[in-house]
């Protein structure tokens, strides 16, 4: 059993010196180049993008709606350990509220880059309208998001306090003021943080699935000119593939932090039971699609047909079949059909990858075909993928997330001291 002085022998991170270098200077690269595409951005305006006014959305919106579901998928599998106090979850709850935050942040920087006034970010909040879906949408990420950082709060205040109090060093300072002035370690203030926590998991909940993602569904389904769009299922189909891909990031970086920065064995039984949660949500996210797609194939609806057609034959079908269908359901369904197979870290952590690289074709095929198709007779047929400089700023954003997240994860402890036992 451990020590007190070796419990609090706090030092996350890379176990591996040449790996930290290694990892930084990929971001490095990533941020000059993404840094040097947004001052393209910047310079040019949209005449650096492949941007029209047929096809007004592109990557970037993708990237967003992406990077919400990210969010969201994170903060309801974190709730499983928060709220409804599923065993041995509670070892990766701060991992997923972390990633949560991270990607509302990472998604909240591509819709910006996306305005075409950038400086006007800030309208709906002293210009409100009641009746935008819009509107109500940037009001409820700021709720979202600030109970996001209250539940990453009472989840590590504790061990917080037990570092501010037992460590030393930058971290024992900054674990010190992320208390908040809150520098108890007994039980009363343990029990505490963990009724605060629930309470605000249970405010989270609706905020996730109606405002957060079910509501970016709702800015698609409101879209009368597009009839792809305009679906009841809409704003459904977005919560399960967003609960899909937060499971399925999740899961890889509960294994990559465990093995990179820990240096301890995964969990196997914890690994198997996020598996078994990620075959569920492939199943019922495949399901959903099936049912939106013979929907619109019964509506009849000419406008319907033709979406379908360019994604499932045309300019788009190499995203559907390669890359959602494949990438996204049947590769990562093989890899966890076999209970051996769940149970192995390395297997787990690739069919996660093939998930959330899946899902981002999901996020395109969403924006972009329904744009291809004129809305009136006579306007004429869209064409659309992005530019250099739409990858690179993409590419850039990304790298400023996965920055951050590295940051914390080197910085804060993410992993329970009591690894989640109690």
């Amino acid at each position: 059993m451990a020590t007190e002085q070796s419990r609090f022998d706090f030092d996350p991170g890379f176990l591996d010196d040449r790996l930290r270098v290694a990892w930084y200077a990929v971001l490095g690269v990533l941020l000059l180049i993404g840094g040097y595409a947004m001052w393209l951005r910047l310079t040019q305006g949209m005449r650096s993008t492949n941007l029209t006014s047929t096809t007004p959305w592109g990557a970037w919106v993708a990237f967003y709606i992406y990077f919400v579901g990210l969010s969201a998928g994170a903060f309801l599998v974190s709730t499983l350990a928060n709220v409804f106090g599923i065993e041995k979850l509670h070892r990766i709850d701060r991992d997923a509220l972390f990633a949560a935050i991270i990607s509302m942040v990472v998604a909240l920087l591509f819709v910006w880059t996306d305005l075409g006034r950038m400086d006007r970010m800030f309208y709906p909040f002293v210009w409100r309208q009641l009746t935008s879906p819009l509107s109500w949408e940037v009001h409820a990420y700021v709720a979202y998001i600030l109970v996001l950082v209250a539940e990453l709060y009472f989840s590590m205040r504790y061990d917080l306090a037990r570092i501010a109090e037992h460590g030393s060093g930058l971290r024992s300072r900054l674990s010190a003021l992320l208390t908040l002035g809150r520098r108890a370690t007994t039980d009363a203030s343990r029990a505490t943080d963990r009724t605060w926590l629930k309470r605000a998991g249970i405010l989270g909940i609706p905020l996730a699935i109606f405002l957060v993602h079910g509501g970016t569904g709702v800015l698609f389904a409101v879209s009368k000119a597009r009839p792809y769009w305009n679906s009841g299922l809409f704003p459904v189909i977005f919560i399960v593939s967003a609960v899909l891909s937060g499971t399925a990031l999740v899961m890889v970086l509960y294994v990559l932090r465990t093995r990179l920065f820990d240096g301890e064995s995964v969990d196997r039984d914890l690994l198997e039971r996020l598996s078994v949660l990620l075959a569920v949500f492939i199943i019922v996210d495949a399901a959903l699609t099936a049912i939106e797609a013979l929907i619109a194939v019964a509506s009849l609806h000419p406008h319907e047909l033709e979406t379908w057609s360019i994604i499932l034959f045309g300019e788009m079908s190499w995203s559907f079949w390669w890359f959602m269908v494949g990438f996204g359901w049947v590769f990562p369904l093989v890899m966890v059909s076999k209970r051996s197979w769940r149970r192995t870290p390395w297997l787990m952590v690739v069919a996660g990858l093939s998930v959330v690289i899946g899902i981002v074709a999901v996020r395109f095929n969403i924006v972009v075909p329904p744009q291809i198709l004129p809305v009136m007779e006579g306007l004429p047929h869209g064409s659309y993928f992005p530019s250099a400089v739409e990858w690179a700023t993409s590419a850039g954003m990304i790298a400023v997330g996965l920055l951050l997240y590295t940051i914390g994860a080197e910085l804060l402890p993410l992993t329970p001291l009591d690894r989640g036992d109690n």
